[in-house]
């Protein structure tokens, strides 16, 4: 093992090995973990702190109503769909959102995609059944491969470099397009294919909506030219879970001068449901961190608890710091949400508030294919606007599991996916997402929901 900092108040990036572990499985050869730590730490960033700062701000600035964040991607990468295609794809369908959200609500959107970094995936057992063997459940790309055998199944820590590798691929080639002018720039209505809108009725909306989004670019380019690179050009940042705390503290660094450390292999990590253990590794890795950080909030978990883990991770409270990501199910959103909130809000927290309307609805089928419904995300999204609507505090973000491609993994949606089409294209390794259509569907309808909200705050 890697010497770990023996002061349990005093943290380093590496003071998170002697606290309990969550959602890691053991490397069976600490010498090559080491090896592949040693080498990960002296590669260059992914990111830099000015990102960081910058996107800290937009959370700060959602938080108080003068922003929206559009969180999204993968459940998890895969090492095999580093390709343009797939990048591309995602990243279409991640800036026409956005640009529905912002047009719809007259607010700056900030795009973070679950993207360049998400190759691990916590799970609710350390092995699964495959025949008549037990082998090791499959935890991610980060840490060992999803073919079905004990060998595949190794964790390995070369994986350690090869994320650090396709992570740094991807940045780049998403860093290109939208800093290049031609792939973010919306100016061309065939970009926007929206043929499977029209069983929908709020297609007639729609299609105005983006024709209105068109005049509004070309209007804003007659009256004032030197904004046509501006139009052309958007700021993305990147997200993921930061679950193997290897990888995630290798690049965790000093920059020349700003106070205290950077996790430079992405813009902001968050901690998932099962790894916010106030004693546990992942908290104590985070507290220590610059960044902005997420929070999966879901059942189980205690209010108190949530209470002193954002105390703990953000002790001088400062705004744009945590962001809160709610994942209580359709069913439980009217239950959990107000309590939550009430506390957080009686502690004098600065939060910004998203919503996960995805973890909470996944179910099985008969057949037994995990997925999730459109109706019951859009339900849970209706809910957690109605309820912080009624609590006077916002909603200030969604964080969706989603792709640019033409997968079924979720039924429903304007194109009707039943059960029986899901095995039509069922992709995912792990979690069921929003396919093309449905992602930017639910974009319409998040705007709706939106409008709605401050409509009855006028009344």
């Amino acid at each position: 093992m890697i010497a770990a900092d023996e002061k349990q108040d005093k943290w380093s990036p590496d003071s998170w090995q002697a606290r309990k572990i969550w959602q890691m499985p053991e490397y069976d050869s600490p010498e090559e973990l080491r090896e592949r730590y040693n080498e990960l730490k002296h590669y260059p960033p992914l990111v830099t702190s000015w990102e960081i700062e910058k996107l800290r701000k937009r959370i700060a600035e959602a938080s108080n109503g003068q922003g929206f964040i559009m969180q999204g991607g993968d459940c998890a990468e895969s090492f095999d769909t580093c390709n343009s295609d797939t990048i591309v794809k995602l990243l279409k369908v991640l800036l026409q959102m956005s640009f529905i959200l912002i047009h719809e609500m007259n607010t700056p959107v900030t795009r973070i995609g679950r993207i360049a970094g998400q190759y691990a995936k916590p799970r609710s057992s350390d092995f699964e059944k495959v025949g008549d063997k037990l082998i090791p459940s499959y935890r991610g790309d980060l840490f060992n491969s999803f073919e079905p055998n004990e060998q595949a199944r190794r964790v390995d820590p070369a994986r350690l470099v090869e994320a650090y590798q396709k992570s740094a691929m991807t940045l780049n080639f998403v860093r290109s397009l939208t800093d290049g002018g031609g792939f973010a720039d919306m100016h061309h209505p065939e970009y926007w294919e929206l043929n499977f809108m029209k069983k929908n009725q709020y297609y007639a909306e729609y299609k105005q909506m983006v024709e209105s989004i068109h005049h509004a670019i070309h209007f804003v380019e007659a009256i004032s030219p030197n904004r046509v690179h501006t139009l052309k050009n958007v700021d993305f940042y990147t997200s993921h879970e930061a679950l193997n705390l290897y990888y995630d503290s290798a690049q965790t660094r000093e920059v020349p001068h700003k106070p205290g450390y950077y996790n430079l292999s992405t813009h902001m990590p968050w901690i998932g449901n099962r790894t916010r253990q106030l004693d546990g590794a992942h908290v104590e890795y985070m507290r220590g961190i610059r960044n902005p950080i997420g929070i999966k909030v879901g059942p189980p978990y205690e209010t108190d608890e949530i209470l002193r883990l954002i105390e703990l991770l953000n002790p001088d409270q400062e705004q744009g710091r945590i962001t809160l990501i709610t994942r209580f199910g359709k069913d439980k959103v009217p239950e959990h949400l107000p309590g939550l909130i009430r506390a957080v809000n009686r502690a004098g927290f600065h939060v910004l508030w998203s919503c996960d309307p995805m973890h909470g609805n996944t179910y099985a089928t008969n057949s037994g294919i995990k997925t999730r419904a459109f109706n019951d995300i859009l339900c849970d999204i209706k809910q957690t606007f109605e309820v912080h609507r009624s609590e006077n505090t916002i909603l200030g973000g969604v964080h969706l599991e989603m792709t640019g491609g033409d997968v079924t993994e979720c039924v429903g949606g304007a194109n009707g996916l039943n059960e029986a089409g899901l095995g039509e294209n069922y992709l995912s390794y792990c979690d069921p997402r929003l396919n093309y259509e449905q992602a930017l569907e639910m974009a319409f309808l998040i705007a709706r929901e939106w409008k709605l909200s401050r409509r009855k705050d006028l009344l």
